[in-house]
């Protein structure tokens, strides 16, 4: 007898994600899943469904400005800093905003 293959835990998050979309924790770890998994087309859709969802989510900003720097795709990664920027404000988390803040010097 067989044993049934044990999950990745890419899979346990997309069936996870599959049984509750808006759950933002869990399409976080999935986006960030793809990243690392260099699966920059799921890594995008992830992170754009996930702000769109939940805007006040900040790690989002951060995290997929990142991915958006090491794209090379330099334009939308200060656009989403900037957005992360304003949201942290908002939310008076100095910490988040000082990191997306470098994260945007960073850019240049």
């Amino acid at each position: 007898m067989t044993q049934p293959q044990k999950k990745t835990r890419r899979e346990m998050l997309e069936e996870f994600v599959a049984a509750k979309p808006n759950d933002a924790f869990a399409r976080y770890g999935l986006a960030m899943d793809c990243a690392n998994a260099g699966d920059s087309e799921d890594a995008d859709l992830h992170f754009k469904t996930l702000i769109e969802a939940h805007p006040e989510y900040i790690a989002a900003y951060f995290q997929y400005g990142q991915f958006l720097a090491r794209a090379e795709r330099t334009d939308e990664a200060r656009s989403t800093l900037t957005a992360g920027i304003a949201t942290a404000r908002r939310a008076g988390d100095d910490h988040a905003r000082s990191e997306l803040e470098a994260a945007l010097a960073e850019l240049g």
